[in-house]
């Protein structure tokens, strides 16, 4: 049967985001119905929101999700009612990348998650008032007091972790830590530089903390979150609002520059600084995403030392192995997420998303 549950609905690019009674489809044979218990808020969905990007709006968002299973379709295996689950992003599972343990460079992942609003077959899986919205968003929508979600999408979780203090390593969390972890994979001594330290960036310097990096630099404007970023197992900081970045990782790195940096702020003159940075066969993950289309300008002689610049999305995680080890961390308290997080009543979204935006929360979680 359909069920009818609140959402947080856009109604178009820019405007705020408004409850709103919906009614979402009949689960699938792969899909399932969450009850959800939190949902984080990622700066993608303020991006979506915004109309940045051409998601079909009026629609529901939100892609960070926590919840309890209630139903499942006929065909789901993975998961049963009464589960603890986590929400990500949805993939294929068929295609080359897929199989090869690397979802989130799945042949469909554009139209799946981020552009397409609706199943693979093209139909809906949220209407109001008889018309259909934008969602399946990340494969769940979870902006809403109950989202229809892929099994694609669903991990399995300890129930003995109280989801809001989980919900954002759907998302941010993995992208930071699969950042260090999957790509950079420091090696003993190295230097490893956080350029930003956002929800993404400080979950880097958590991740990098837990290696045989010896140097783990966070680069910010902001003093407050330098400090948490020392707090995190940053060794060293540059405030940039007072220290040239160059200057200040030459005397860090002995003038020998890093051997892996992490660019999460999206800006393109910070990202050519941190490729500048870079020691001999360093590499710089690119995490933050400016409009489509931005383009950077690379000094290619300064690439000869075998420099290497990858992007990267979702910490190239396979989300079924990579979660559960990250809710294990949070539980333990070797990965202290509860320290980013600032939670906010579903219904007051608005007043999280002005909190993201100024810089007051570093990562917002909604509960239900």
């Amino acid at each position: 049967m359909p069920t009818t549950t609140r959402a947080a609905v856009v109604e178009s690019g820019g405007a705020p985001f408004t409850l709103s009674d919906v009614v979402l489809d009949e689960p699938g044979p792969h899909e399932a119905l969450v009850r959800m218990v939190a949902t984080g808020l990622c700066h993608t969905d303020l991006g979506v929101a915004s109309g940045g990007l051409p998601f079909p709006l009026p629609g529901v968002l939100g892609h960070e999700g926590a919840g309890v299973v209630e139903a499942v379709g006929s065909a789901v295996t993975g998961v049963a009612a009464g589960d603890h689950v986590l929400l990500s992003f949805t993939s294929c599972g068929d295609c080359r990348n897929c199989r090869g343990g690397h979802p989130a460079y799945c042949a469909t992942w554009l139209p799946l998650n981020l552009l397409g609003g609706s199943r693979a077959d093209g139909s809906n899986t949220i209407s109001r008032d008889g018309e259909a919205l934008g969602g399946h968003f990340f494969g769940q929508s979870s902006f809403a007091e109950r989202a229809l979600a892929d099994e694609r999408s669903l991990v399995k979780v300890d129930p003995d972790v109280p989801l809001e203090s989980i919900a954002p390593l759907g998302c941010g969390v993995q992208t930071g830590v699969g950042a260090v972890w999957n790509v950079l994979k420091p090696d003993t001594g190295s230097t490893v530089v956080v350029l930003g330290a956002g929800a993404v960036g400080l979950s880097a310097v958590m991740a990098a903390a837990l290696t045989p990096a010896t140097r783990i630099v966070a680069v910010d404007r902001v003093a407050e979150r330098l400090s948490l970023a020392t707090e995190l197992g940053a060794t060293h900081t540059v405030d940039t609002s007072r220290e040239d970045l160059a200057e200040a990782l030459a005397g860090i790195t002995g003038g020998q520059g890093a051997d892996g940096a992490v660019e999460t702020t999206g800006n393109v003159g910070v990202l050519r600084q941190g490729v500048d940075a870079l020691a001999a066969r360093g590499t710089l993950v690119v995490v933050g995403a400016p409009p489509f289309g931005t383009e950077v300008a690379l000094d290619v002689n300064g690439l000869l030392g075998g420099k290497r610049i990858v992007g990267l999305t979702l910490g190239d995680s396979e989300t079924q192995t990579m979660i559960p080890a990250l809710v294990r961390l949070v539980k333990e308290g070797r990965l202290p997420l509860r320290r980013l997080i600032s939670t906010y009543p579903f219904g007051d979204i608005d007043r999280a998303v002005q909190d993201m935006k100024s810089g007051k929360t570093i990562k917002p979680v909604l509960t239900f």
